[in-house]
């Protein structure tokens, strides 16, 4: 458990574990509860996986509502997004979804 990782970031960290992989956590919305997760007690990694998971609380749901609150602590204030596309410098070119959307990949 303590590997490589945590001695290369800097900062807080915290280990989540998804009980599920990476599609089914994505597809999954968080209000269907259909997953669960697991974080650990404090930013501290103890020496072995079997140590971390036997203090681990596990909780039900997406982990995406976890990294979610993770992230707003990084993102300062939120404003309204704008009513109409584009602005003086920057006009919109087309409707959603674009043209670029519907070309077909060589």
């Amino acid at each position: 458990m303590a590997g490589r990782v945590p001695k290369v970031l800097k900062g807080k960290r915290r280990f989540v574990l998804g009980a599920s992989g990476h599609i089914a956590g994505v597809i999954n919305p968080p209000l269907k509860k259909k997953r669960s997760y697991w974080t650990g007690k404090g930013a501290a990694l103890p020496s072995s996986a079997d140590d971390w998971f036997a203090e681990a609380t596990e909780h039900p749901g997406s982990w995406w509502t976890e990294w979610s609150a993770w992230l707003a602590s990084f993102g300062g204030k939120q404003v309204a997004a704008p009513k109409k596309p584009g602005n003086a410098t920057y006009k919109p070119i087309e409707p959603a979804p674009g043209r670029y959307v519907k070309e077909k990949a060589a």
